[in-house]
């Protein structure tokens, strides 16, 4: 197997995708308050790491072209399923004795269970908008790069994030809490968490160019190319010597 440059930063991106999408679903259970102007709403702090995902997604997108990104997203939904299950079945597996002494000072069932043993209902809606978002991300991104003839990097980075974060904020939001919340609260979550959304998304376009930057010109990773038909250009393929030249019998 050739580990040429191209190869080590696709595992490399597709390593740091999956952390980040399966620790955003551990980590979900903990909720914190956001102030956006005078409105103060209560979030997850699974919104700190997806936002990589999607920044990752554009990076493959751009790199690699739609059907790497679309496939590493269906590695990531697959994998946190996995984790899922993993950790469902460590759930359930009987406790130590000794972790119920009074002296214990260890975890224990309580604190491991109030963590792990999350609402199904909010991991199914977050896989759901995970899909919508990811997928709507790629499309978007390949759109706008061809339409704009593969310039303004910025465009379709920003734009198919502003789209997919917007769709994933309302698939989450609506499949988790519908039945469960009054309608207005959950179109005030949606907003707040969008506005949220929104911000992280612009605050991450100047690591676009950055990334973008870092494997153009330090690792010498051309970007792909997209036909008029939308899908990339193959390079041109190197000139063949001499040497390499099939000889006559």
């Amino acid at each position: 197997m050739l580990l040429d440059r191209r190869f080590q930063l696709f595992v490399v991106l597709v390593g740091v995708f999956v952390t980040s999408l399966v620790v955003g679903d551990i980590i979900s259970v903990k909720l914190f308050e956001a102030k956006v102007g005078p409105v103060v709403a209560v979030m997850s702090i699974g919104i700190l790491p997806f936002p990589v995902t999607f920044l990752l997604t554009d990076i493959l997108n751009e790199f690699y072209g739609k059907k790497a990104a679309r496939f590493v997203t269906w590695v990531g939904f697959f994998m946190a399923i996995f984790a899922v299950v993993v950790i469902a079945m460590a759930v359930q597996v009987p406790w130590a004795p000794l972790t119920r002494a009074p002296d214990f000072t260890g975890t224990v069932e309580g604190s491991f269970n109030n963590v792990f043993a999350g609402s199904q209902r909010f991991l199914v809606a977050s896989m759901m908008a995970y899909l919508v978002g990811q997928f709507c991300d790629i499309a978007i991104f390949n759109g706008l790069k061809r339409l704009t003839r593969n310039r303004f990097l910025w465009v379709r980075a920003t734009g198919s994030t502003l789209v997919s974060q917007l769709l994933d904020t309302v698939v989450v939001q609506y499949v988790a809490w519908t039945g469960v919340l009054p309608n207005a609260t959950i179109l005030s979550i949606i907003y707040t968490s969008y506005v949220v959304k929104l911000l992280v998304a612009v605050g991450l376009t100047p690591f676009i160019y950055l990334g973008h930057a870092f494997v153009e010109r330090k690792l010498g990773i051309a970007p792909v190319v997209l036909g008029e038909n939308g899908e990339p250009i193959a390079p041109p393929a190197p000139p063949v010597t001499q040497e390499e030249q099939p000889r006559a019998a």
